[in-house]
Formats: C-alpha cells, structure tokens, sequence
C-alpha cells in the first residue's frame, strides 16, 4: 500500500490547463503536466483498496493500485513495466479515455477519486523522456504472416502484441497516415500526433510493416490477403456515420463531423488545402454552427470549431438533459449517466437537450437555419422510453454550418466488410465472439469498432490485445501474449 493515510491528508489536485484565450489560438495540448513530486503525492491517495473497483472499471484492467504504490515509492520504472503489461498505449489513453476507472474508484463515493489519468499519463511520458521505453524484440521468429487490416488502436495492439510473439506482421491502412480516427478523428488539442508516431517508430523495430494509402477491398482484395497471409485480423473500425434524414438534407453546408474533422487535423499535419480538403473546404470561421449530436464527436467539433472563429456554436442533443450529479448509491461502481462539461464546452457554446431537427431551411442551395421541435420522453406500455413531440415548441434555429455528429451506426459494408464474407451480427458488425475473436471465415478474425460497434480508444486497445493471443493461439497451438 502506498500511504495509509494519503486519501486523508492529501488534497486530490489535477492537472490544470491553459486560458481559453491561450489554447484557442493554436492545436496544440494545453494540459500542464504536474510536478513529479506531485504525481507522487496523488499516488499516496490510492487505498489499496481490498476490492479494488477501479480494475473492473478498466476495460484493460490495468493494474492501479500496484503502479500507484510504485509512483508513491518513486519506483516510476517499475510503474512504466506494470502499466505496459495491461496497456500497449497508454499515452493514448492518458489523454483521451473518459477514465472510468476514476467513476470506479473507492474515493468516488464522494467525488474524490484518484487521479488515475493523470498518473497513468505520466507515468508513461516519463518512460518516453528517459528512454525507458524501448523496442522490444521477440525471442524467436515463428515465420507466420499475419495481416491486420485498419491502423486504430485495436489494430495497432493487435500488430504490436503479434509482433512481440514473433510473427511477421503488416498493417494496411487505406488513409495517408497510420492511426485511424487516432490520427484524423481525434483533434489535436487532445492528442498531438507525434505521439502515434514515436510508437510507430517502435512498432516499426519490433518488426511491423505499415503501408498506408492501401484499401483492402477495393485496391487490394480480402482474397489476395488470404492467399499471401496465415492470418487477417479485421480492425477496420466502425466508419459508417448516422446521417440526418430530414427534408433539404442536400443543402451546402450540412456536412458528416469526421469530413470537417479530418480536413482540420490535415492541415495541422502540414497538408495544403487541396490535399486536406480535396472536396472543398468546410470552415467554420465567422459563421452560426449547429453540433448535432451530444457527445465526444460533438465536442471535438465545438472545440475545432472555436479555434477557426465561429460566431457562434449551438450543440443539440436529441436526448433529455442529464442530471448535475449521479446517485451514487445506485450507481457507483458502474459508469453513470450525468451531465459532463469538456473543455471544448468551456470555450465557449449554447447546448439545449431534447430536441428534434424536423427540417433543414436555405436559398439558392445553402443551409440558413434548421427548424427544430422539442420532444419529451415517455415509457411506453412494453417499458421502452418513447419519444413524442412538444404541442407547440417549434422553434427555427440560425445555421450557416451544421455538423452532423450523431455517432456510428457500425462498419461500412462495401469493400473489406461485402469482400471477407464474413457474417455479420443483429446491429451490423462484424460477427466474433470475445473468446476467439474468429469470424465465419476460416483465418479471419475481427476486434475493435468493427466487430463491437462505436466504442471507447480503451476497449479497442484490449480487443486487439485478446484478439491478438487468440491468433496466436490458433497458428501455434498455444500462446503466452497476456489477454
């Protein structure tokens, strides 16, 4: 146990950020590391508690209280090697994770929680700042080839894990650049991009081979692969994106999040304009934009959004309004449904809940506002919520831009998914269990988005880590990679 009495004496104290006008100037992070003196003393508010939540609550089961007592001992090697035994890439989550190990923790009960993040996030920034993080190369070579089609964070643990075991491993990817929604999805004022780099750069000693700019299923057919490779693993993410169907959809200036998203990250990437926005340009800068959709894509797009000077931001969301503050006592330790503010709120926007786009409204072909109703939720007679709209509560919102970010309803059919003939479950994922990750087709197998559906960077990183001993397993009759 790290300090028996640290969550009594110790103050939780989290890492702090730069002014709204400071950070909406630029796309760089604007999270201020703390002191490591510091990080040591938030590591003495770890319990060590006798059931310790926070490991069911980590989709990757990291083992917390075990790097936090290391912290606290000033062990931060001994930290790094523990935290990398359950986590190929927890820089990745050290930003971008909604940490619900934190929802789980103990000291949640009263809002305190070990600022498990924080700690995980340098934990491994230290590791790369030493140089303790290294290649690590595998002992024997199993002259097995496996293909790993899709560079998200399920398929790069999946590559890195098959790598490590020693099999001969390429990933395709069929955008520019390696990372999947990690590299165009993800703003990078919550995640620079050398980031993914450096651990490609690893990944890359290790023995992988990236070759981006290659569409399995359309350049390059899912039967070519199987005829080269002993193994696909399918980890193409879930990129079919819930399209608004409301009358005047066509106008200009209604656009799908991950569009506008992606032109931004290219152009902090260094692409000019006509490779980063090569169907035109989507800007924000001096117009009224409308975020439909509540959640981190709508967020991303509210903070991409203020830093090209927006006049104004309206975030709609179809479901009713959270509450402030959970029940803990019903609750916790499970992840709970309540009101979250991001920083990109912060910056500055307007959001209303409950509220239905009826139809979009423009001239000579371009959105001028949306005309919106409000809708109240009831349990119908079978227990379901049901929606119905408010007499009276049509309302006409001004938009020059709309961002349609309403999630992913899962992977897209055509190409990869259509060639493999793999089958596919009720929601239209690719249909795998979690035991073996194998799909219908003899070899194939599936993890991440792609076989789950929308989800969490964290759940992608232990799908492709378990998918991963699971190939293993079944080109060499038995495996030693962790699950």
């Amino acid at each position: 146990m790290a300090d028996p009495w640290g969550f009594i004496t110790v103050e939780r104290l989290d890492r702090a950020s730069e002014t709204r006008d400071e950070r909406v100037g630029n796309y760089r992070e604007f999270y201020k590391p703390l002191p490591y003196t510091e990080v040591t003393r938030q590591a003495s508010r770890c319990m060590d508690c006798g059931i310790p939540f926070c490991h069911s609550g980590c989709p990757v089961n990291n083992l917390i209280p075990d790097w936090n007592n290391l912290v606290y001992g000033e062990q931060w090697r001994g930290a790094l090697e523990a935290l990398h035994s359950t986590n190929n890439f927890p820089e990745f989550t050290g930003r971008i994770c909604p940490a619900p190990c934190e929802a789980s923790c103990t000291l949640n009960i009263d809002d305190n929680p070990v600022t498990i993040k924080t700690i995980e996030c340098q934990i491994v920034d230290r590791g790369w700042e030493e140089g303790w993080i290294q290649p690590q190369m595998p002992v024997h070579k199993s002259g097995k080839n496996i293909a790993v089609v899709g560079s998200g964070p399920a398929g790069l643990a999946a590559a890195q894990q098959l790598a490590r075991a020693g099999h001969g491993v390429t990933v395709f990817e069929k955008s520019d650049r390696i990372g999947g929604l990690l590299r165009y999805g993800i703003p990078d004022f919550k995640m620079e991009k050398h980031i993914i780099d450096r651990r490609m750069r690893q990944m890359e000693a290790e023995g992988v081979t990236f070759r981006t700019g290659v569409e399995v299923g359309a350049g390059m057919s899912v039967a070519m692969l199987l005829q080269d490779y002993d193994a696909l693993v399918m980890s193409g993410g879930a990129e079919a994106p819930r399209d608004l169907e409301v009358e005047n959809r066509d106008l200009s200036g209604i656009h799908f999040a991950m569009d506008f998203l992606t032109q931004q990250n290219k152009r902090v990437a260094g692409d000019p304009e006509d490779r980063a926005a090569p169907g035109g340009t989507i800007s924000a800068k001096g117009k009224h934009v409308v975020v439909i959709g509540g959640g981190d894509t709508g967020s991303d797009c509210i903070g991409t959004s203020n830093r090209h000077g927006a006049a104004s931001i309206t975030q709609l969301e179809i479901m009713p309004k959270p509450p402030a503050y959970e029940n803990k006592a019903l609750t916790w330790p499970d992840w709970p449904l309540k009101l979250r503010t991001s920083s990109s709120h912060e910056e500055g926007s307007e959001r209303d809940w409950s509220v239905l786009t009826k139809r979009a409204v423009g001239t000579n072909g371009k959105i001028q506002a949306l005309e919106c109703v409000g809708v109240e939720w009831i349990k119908a007679a079978d227990g379901r919520q049901q929606m119905r709209e408010i007499p009276d509560s049509t309302f006409e919102l001004k938009a020059d831009l709309v961002l349609l970010a309403m999630g992913f309803v899962g992977p897209c059919q055509s190409g990869l998914v259509e060639q493999s003939n793999v089958a596919l479950d009720p929601r239209g994922n690719v249909k795998a269990n979690v035991t073996d990750y194998k799909t219908s087709v003899q070899k194939v197998f599936s993890c991440g988005d792609m076989r789950r559906g929308q989800s969490l960077v964290v759940w992608a990183i232990r799908e492709g880590r378990q998918c991963a001993r699971a190939v293993d397993e079944f080109l060499m009759g038995a495996s030693e990679l962790p699950r």
